[in-house]
């Protein structure tokens, strides 16, 4: 996308540079949500065992997942990563403060992550491996209340071994997708001249210096082209001595197209995560309470059998289907381009999909469940508590006979805009426009066989 198509918001905006530029303005809004999941980890370890009683249930599996898939990732991109509370202890512990620049080295042994793991393989099978155990991070607040407060010690731990964010750079398994989605966030954060960086022999912004960190996802903002490098902490903003650091409004899903980029561990997160979305579909929203029950841990053999599959769809079956998709439509375009680069581009095509189905799936889940936070609020421990005077509010699905027209409306933009990058793609890599029009049908045909099953599960 061209320069032409941005607005520089911190240009147009003086005031909002300013604030960014604080050191406080990330750290403040840290300590919020810690002091937010520090309750949710307290209400899961030590209040009831009801998971639509429990603050640590209600408020980070339906409230904080409800604002972040609906609107952070869209509008934001990783916003929520510049926040988030899971690094900050070991983020804290590294700089020895928490508002103020500190000075010296960072409190780590500095260890360099590994060359073979610095790609998205870690956080792929950490997201599956708390997939597979969704129903029942999602139904107990015990388990639930140890898998937050795991991420927390693993994210201490790598804080000090190795430099800087890399529990959120490579291992965590939120950030993994959100990272992915934040490709089609409309706000960025980049270089105003690519040149001015070059010209600049100090790199303040790698470095660090009096008014801020180097970069703690370990980038150089200089070459950043997509939003999933970059975490929106604004360290670079304060350490540029040249002004050149900006955030800018443009166009959705810039990042697809932008650069040639494509890899294969990104387009198996695309994999995972709507396939993932599929699955919670039938498992949590479908009428088949036997396969919840396998999903559940009811029954050890059974459960076996549900992960068993539920790997099986997401690494093998659902990149299979798409594997053949790709294989044809190499038939039909020029064959300049090998079937395994054509494979990973295509699969770009899944990330706005993806993210209209997780969307779809979610509002079905919030608007059926999202009234227990009324009751949770006044009483997140279950112990019969009325802070607020809502203890009593009774659970009140929202909308019911909507929800399904609600994820329909969903599903098709996001159909159409897959449609588009999938064109694209095919444009790319063909040496005429009848060619790729007729290149691109059979993944366009993978969609519509994906987006046929979600409305069969959404409208019966």
């Amino acid at each position: 996308m061209s320069a032409q198509r941005r607005t520089d918001l911190l240009a147009r905006y003086p005031a909002l540079k300013r604030l960014l530029l604080s050191r406080a303005v990330q750290p403040v809004p840290m300590l919020a949500t810690l002091a937010f999941f520090a309750l949710a980890v307290l209400a899961g370890l030590f209040g009831t065992p009801a998971g639509s009683r429990n603050f640590g249930i209600i408020f980070v599996w339906i409230v904080w997942w409800a604002l972040l898939i609906l609107l952070l990732v869209p509008l934001t991109g990783r916003l929520w990563c510049a926040i988030c509370p899971i690094p900050a202890p070991g983020e804290w512990l590294q700089r020895r403060g928490i508002i103020r620049r500190t000075g010296g080295k960072l409190r780590t042994l500095g260890w360099r992550w590994p060359r073979r793991l610095k790609n998205m393989w870690l956080q792929n099978f950490g997201f599956l491996g708390i997939a597979i155990f969704s129903t029942v991070i999602l139904t107990r607040p015990r388990v639930s209340a140890w898998v937050l407060l795991g991420l927390v010690l693993l994210g201490v731990a790598l804080s000090l071994l190795y430099e800087k964010r890399v529990f959120c750079k490579y291992v965590c398994p939120v950030g993994g997708f959100i990272g992915l989605y934040s490709m089609l966030a409309p706000l960025e954060l980049r270089v105003r001249d690519p040149q001015v960086c070059a010209s600049h022999t100090s790199k303040d912004c790698v470095t660090g210096n009096e008014h801020g960190y180097g970069c703690p996802w370990l980038i150089y903002p200089g070459g950043l082209r997509r939003n999933i490098d970059c975490g929106l902490c604004t360290e670079c903003l304060k350490t540029c001595p040249r002004d050149n650091i900006t955030l800018n409004l443009r166009p959705a899903g810039s990042d697809l197209l932008a650069a040639q980029e494509g890899r294969l561990d990104e387009a198996y997160k695309g994999f995972i995560m709507l396939g993932c979305a599929l699955l919670y579909s039938v498992v949590l929203l479908g009428p088949w309470g036997w396969l919840k029950d396998w999903a559940n841990l009811e029954r050890l053999p059974y459960w076996a059998l549900y992960a068993l599959g539920f790997l099986a769809f997401n690494l093998a079956i659902l990149p299979g289907l798409f594997w053949l998709a790709a294989a044809i439509a190499h038939r039909l375009s020029s064959g300049k381009s090998s079937l395994r680069r054509l494979f990973v581009d295509y699969s770009y095509a899944l990330v706005p999909f993806g993210l209209a189905a997780w969307i779809a799936f979610s509002l079905g889940f919030v608007l059926i469940n999202g009234s227990y936070a009324l009751a949770v609020l006044s009483d997140p421990f279950g112990w019969g508590w009325d802070l607020f005077g809502t203890a009593g509010v009774p659970w009140t699905p929202l909308w019911p006979d909507l929800i399904p027209f609600l994820q329909v409306g969903v599903l098709m933009p996001g159909l159409l805009f897959a449609v588009w990058i999938a064109y694209q793609v095919a444009r790319r890599h063909s040496d005429t426009l009848p060619q790729a029009g007729r290149a691109m049908l059979p993944v366009t045909g993978f969609l519509l066989a994906v987006t046929l099953v979600f409305l069969r599960l959404y409208l019966g």
